[in-house]
């Protein structure tokens, strides 16, 4: 039978572990997230519902997102050992200019209505981090002011056709004007998907204040104080809009446009050209062939045509008939590091994230996109430890095997 004694205090101490008390509530938060799962949580916590639906949402019964993500939950890596990998370089080049890792922020609109400090937060992280940021047409802050924000940062913008061609041109001027190096043309959207939990939650641009809304302000507090005490919600676009996103989409954008825009779009533009929104090896080719520089593989983060192609699944195919002539991206239902990686083996050049950044928005302002990136690189740096590789450039499409796309 064990004997049983009291421990002395000698042997107790070694065992004590004492945190000094963190006083910054902001840093408390998102010290405890480890994974952009747990920013989700915390911004989820902290903001209205119809922001954080308008961010975390997509189109119809959402299967398009579902599938995305469960494709890269499902994907098996196919690691090598004894491998040097004390050192990892995670960077590489992005349209001819250094990226310190394979993604960049992607367009995002009305991103001040998730957190006050909008696109400017998120393009200072983006010229800390040196990786590329896209401002999207519809976004919350102006083309110069984003540009004065972070001067250094390597700046795309966004851009959709419009049914009066000359408001386009005139964002064109602007951003060469301000010294964005790229333009992201989006071609998915003739009309607008029909996300219902943005009509479910009557969301308008900007939030209304509306009885429900008011009960709302007890409980989120803070971010309605924030909104109603910084700079007015300013757009690219327009002053503000009265009804949903879908009825602003279908009231300023043309489903009258074809390839002929895009060849036209390549003369007006002299700078970069992506196009996103490519949803089959047909018309990556018919892009590529117009003056392309770079593709988004993309269904819009699943937020405009439901049960559309998984970007992912689509990479090999789309890169074996494109891959010599322009870069390949993909988007959607990214949310780790290891997600990045399995992209970049199978032959996307770069990974464009949305969400991942936007829960870091907002969960904490600037700092938690900071930290949405660091767990992101971290993330990313490991599992190119685990699979034994020292660089991008060592990645090919043995690391990792895709499952079967089933339903």
């Amino acid at each position: 039978m064990t004997e049983r004694r009291l421990p002395r205090w000698s042997e107790l101490r070694p065992l004590v572990r004492t945190r000094g008390l963190e006083l910054d509530a902001t840093k408390r938060r998102l010290d405890r997230a480890l994974t952009i799962a747990d920013l989700r949580m915390i911004a989820k916590r902290r903001t209205p519902r119809a922001p954080f639906d308008y961010t975390d949402g997509a189109a119809e019964s959402e299967v398009t997102l579902r599938r995305a993500r469960s494709l890269y939950n499902r994907l098996q890596f196919n690691p090598s050992i004894l491998r040097d990998v004390s050192h990892v370089d995670p960077s590489t080049t992005i349209l001819g200019r250094p990226s310190a890792y394979p993604f960049a922020f992607a367009p995002t609109g009305f991103t001040r209505m998730m957190q006050h400090e909008g696109e400017q937060a998120v393009v200072r992280v983006a010229e800390r981090t040196g990786i590329p940021y896209a401002l999207s047409t519809m976004g919350t802050t102006s083309i110069e002011d984003v540009a004065a924000a972070a001067p250094n940062a390597d700046k795309w913008f966004q851009l959709y056709i419009w049914t009066d061609r000359a408001a386009g041109k005139d964002l064109l001027d602007r951003s060469m004007a301000a010294g964005y190096t790229t333009l992201v043309l989006t071609v998915d959207v003739p009309v607008a998907g029909a996300r219902l939990r943005d009509v479910r939650n009557g969301m308008t641009i900007p939030p209304s204040l509306t009885p429900k809304t008011i009960l709302d302000m007890g409980m989120h507090p803070a971010w309605w104080m924030n909104l109603l005490t910084t700079e007015p919600l300013t757009f690219a676009s327009l002053s503000d809009w009265p009804g949903t996103v879908a009825e602003l989409i279908n009231h300023m954008f043309d489903p009258t446009v074809t390839f002929d825009d895009l060849a036209w779009m390549r003369e007006a533009w002299p700078g970069s050209l992506v196009v996103k929104g490519i949803q089959n090896v047909d018309d990556a080719r018919k892009v590529v062939d117009l003056g392309a520089d770079a593709i988004v593989l993309s269904n819009h983060g699943g937020r405009q045509l439901d049960r559309a192609p998984i970007p992912l699944a689509m990479v090999p195919e789309v890169v074996d008939a494109v891959g010599d002539r322009a870069e390949v991206y993909v988007d959607t239902g990214v949310m780790t590091g290891a997600d990045i990686v399995a992209a970049c083996a199978l032959g996307a050049r770069a990974v464009l994230i949305g969400r991942a950044y936007l829960y870091g928005l907002m969960a904490g302002g600037e700092r938690g996109v900071q930290r949405a990136v660091e767990i992101l690189a971290g993330e990313l740096t490991r599992t190119l430890q685990l699979l034994g590789v020292r660089d991008l450039g060592e990645l090919n499409r043995s690391h990792v095997t895709l499952p079967a796309v089933t339903f």
